[in-house]
């Protein structure tokens, strides 16, 4: 009896300890948007919104949030897709040019950042091709393994719908970081980023 006694008290520890520790964090499982259609997620987009759990990219951004027009082209007897992005920063045009590598998986792509020495994963979580697209990207930089999250919201135009926004930050909080953090990049003046009229 008084060892039954003894496993029902370090049972009741062993519980308080649980409770009183700090919650594990599960890596999310990340789904692509359903029938992902690539033809359809092409074209011109602007990044409008970021948040990282990268601080030096944080810091990066935050330093000068600016709108970076994006024009997404793939030629479909090939296995990637090229994202040409233009901002203005600093009164000065920057453009880069990034291949992204086709996976198995629709919806999902793969860059190497040599810069960095990072590998990243892009997801297109979230999109209806004709105004958002909801983009993770995991990047494990080598050969240190540290792993970040980045979430972007892209836009046809250089406004979201305040639905879309707060969609934006439910996506960025099941990944663990807050609404708080986002930061909203603005129109900072023209380097071909001019929105076409209908």
């Amino acid at each position: 009896m008084q060892r039954a006694g003894s496993v029902v008290s370090l049972l009741v520890l062993g519980l308080a300890c649980t409770l009183q520790a700090s919650p594990v964090l599960h890596k999310p499982l990340n789904l692509t948007q359903e029938n992902f259609d690539l033809g359809r997620f092409m074209g011109k987009w602007y990044e409008v919104a970021v948040v990282s759990s990268c601080p030096h990219y944080m810091r990066r951004k935050s330093a000068d949030p600016v709108i970076v027009a994006l024009d997404l082209q793939h030629v479909a007897s090939e296995g990637n897709f090229t994202m040409n992005a233009t901002s203005f920063r600093n009164g000065t045009c920057k453009k880069t040019s990034t291949d992204y590598g086709l996976t198995s998986t629709p919806g999902r792509f793969f860059h190497h950042v040599a810069r960095f020495g990072a590998d990243v994963d892009s997801f297109v979580v979230h999109t209806n091709y004709d105004e958002y697209a909801m983009m993770l990207l995991q990047g494990t930089e080598k050969p240190s393994g540290i792993e970040t999250i980045t979430v972007k919201l892209y836009s046809r135009t250089m406004n979201v719908t305040a639905a879309v926004l707060d969609d934006y930050k439910i996506l960025i909080r099941e990944h663990g970081m807050t609404g708080d953090a986002v930061i909203m990049n603005q129109n900072k003046g023209s380097c071909g980023i001019t929105e076409e009229e209908d």
